[in-house]
């Protein structure tokens, strides 16, 4: 039982894991959106939105605090530019995390998880109540009274 345990320690050892979540998170913030496990998606939701509401106050101590999380300017740059100006009224939840079904080797549940000021428009399904304009009777008997039509126009020649 893991009572009292916040950390999900994702099978790997201290140093594998915050390499790993500094990795995702930089790709989450330059991609927008990634793929990942469903646990992996949990643990980065809170490694990275401490890092986005950081980044709301752009002070060089701040870039530092996020960079020494990070770890690449790139993100830290695409984090404090295009990200920050963003999500600046937003007051949490920066991110969504969407199940995507199981995977096909071992099936183990995936999802999205996306920074959601910069999802795609959610597709709407649109449903439009067209009625079909059907009839009782069927193609083949329309299509007969045109043939006699026709046959009895070449007789009649």
């Amino acid at each position: 039982m893991r009572h009292n345990k916040t950390v999900n320690h994702l099978g790997r050892k201290s140093g594998h894991r915050k390499a790993m979540l500094s990795n995702m998170a930089s790709s989450l913030i330059l991609h927008k959106h990634i793929e990942t496990t469903l646990a992996k998606a949990k643990s980065l939701r809170t490694y990275v939105e401490p890092l986005i509401t950081k980044s709301k106050n752009d002070t060089t101590a701040n870039r530092r605090v996020v960079f020494s999380y990070l770890k690449q300017k790139e993100a830290v740059t695409e984090l404090f530019r295009t990200v920050a100006p963003k999500v600046a009224e937003r007051p949490g939840g920066y991110t969504r995390i969407l199940k995507t079904g199981f995977r096909a080797g071992d099936a183990a549940d995936m999802a999205y998880i996306e920074l959601v000021d910069f999802a795609a428009a959610p597709v709407e399904k649109e449903v439009k109540a067209e009625k079909k304009t059907t009839t009782r009777r069927s193609r083949a008997k329309k299509a007969a009274p045109k043939a006699e039509e026709a046959k009895a126009e070449a007789k009649a020649e």
